[in-house]
C-alpha cells in the first residue's frame, strides 16, 4: 500500500520551514546576485564534486559540526540544479522529489507491497531485479563511468552480488587474491620486464587490486574508507617529520633516513 502522509509535528514543521527558507534565499540570489545569476549546471558540477569530497572527509573524521556544514553545502547545490532546470522549463524541485519518492516506493515492495524480504541480501536482490524492470539493460548499467576506479570496482562487485554472482566463502576469495598476486609477481620478475613494456604488469596489478577490493567487500570492510584512513595517517606522520626538521632548523630533505624514522616512530604514538 502507498505510504500515507504523517501528521506534521513541530520538528517536521521546523524542517519544512528551514527548507522553504533555503528556497526563498536561492530565489533571491538567482534574481539579484551576479555570481549566482551566472551559474549553470556545468559551472556548478566541479564545485559539487568538491563539496561531496569535503563531506566525505568530515564523515571519516567523525566531525559532526563539519558534517552539518557540508550537508548544507551539498543540499544547496542540489536545490540549485533543480532551480536552473525549472528556469529552463525542464522540471522543478517538486517533480524531482516526487520522482524519487515514487522510485523508493517501487523499489521497496516489501514495505509498500506484498513482497517479503527479511534480510539485507533479499532487499538488494529485489532492488537489482526491479531496476532491470525499469529499463536498465544491464545490472552494471547504473555504475557511473566517472566514479573513481576504487569506488567503481566496489559498486560493480556489489551489483554482481545482488543477482547472485559471487563467491561462497571468504577463503575462496583469498585464494583468488593469492593467485593474482602470484601472477603479478611473476610478471614483474620476468627477465623481459621493463618499465617501457609494463602493459601486462599493469593488467595484473589491476587484477590484484580488484581481487583485494572483492575480499574486503566479502568481509564487509570498505576499502575506499580504509585507504583514505591510511592516507590521512601517512599525512599526519609525514607532517610530524617535517615539523621535527623545522625544530632542528633544517629542511626535511636534509634529514637522514634514520632521523626521519625516529620522527616517524614518534608520530605513531601521538
Amino acid at each position: 500500500m502507498e505510504n500515507q502522509l504523517r501528521p506534521v509535528t513541530a520538528a517536521r514543521q521546523a524542517q519544512l520551514d528551514a527548507f522553504n527558507r533555503l528556497l526563498d534565499i536561492l530565489d533571491d540570489l538567482r534574481e539579484k546576485c551576479p555570481w549566482d545569476q551566472k551559474q549553470t549546471m556545468e559551472s556548478l558540477r566541479h564545485l559539487t564534486i568538491e563539496e561531496t569530497y569535503e563531506l566525505s572527509d568530515a564523515i571519516l573524521k567523525e566531525d559532526l559540526p563539519e558534517i552539518k556544514k557540508e550537508l548544507g553545502d551539498v543540499m544547496l547545490h542540489l536545490v540549485f540544479y533543480a532551480k536552473i532546470a525549472s528556469e529552463k522549463g525542464a522540471f522543478d524541485l517538486a517533480q524531482v522529489l516526487h520522482a524519487q519518492c515514487d522510485k523508493l516506493v517501487f523499489r521497496h515492495p516489501h514495505i509498500y507491497g506484498d513482497t517479503e524480504a527479511t534480510t539485507e541480501e533479499q532487499v538488494k536482490k529485489n532492488w537489482e531485479t526491479l531496476k532491470l524492470k525499469e529499463g536498465n539493460k544491464s545490472v552494471l548499467a547504473g555504475v557511473p563511468s566517472s566514479l573513481p576506479s576504487l569506488v567503481k570496482a566496489m559498486r560493480i562487485q556489489e551489483k554482481a552480488r545482488g543477482v547472485g554472482f559471487d563467491w561462497d566463502t571468504p577463503s575462496q576469495v583469498w585464494e583468488k587474491v593469492e593467485e593474482e598476486l602470484a601472477e603479478f609477481k611473476a610478471e614483474v620478475e620476468s627477465p623481459s620486464f621493463t618499465a617501457d613494456q609494463a602493459s601486462k604488469a599493469t593488467d595484473e596489478l589491476g587484477d590484484v587490486l580488484f581481487s583485494l577490493i572483492n575480499y574486503a567487500r566479502f568481509l564487509d570492510l570498505n576499502p575506499e574508507e580504509a585507504l583514505e584512513k591510511t592516507n590521512l595517517k601517512f599525512i599526519k606522520r609525514f607532517q610530524h617529520i617535517e615539523a621535527g626538521a623545522r625544530q632542528e632548523g633544517k629542511k626535511i630533505h636534509e634529514l637522514s633516513l634514520e632521523q626521519m624514522e625516529v620522527y616517524w616512530n614518534q608520530a605513531k604514538h601521538l
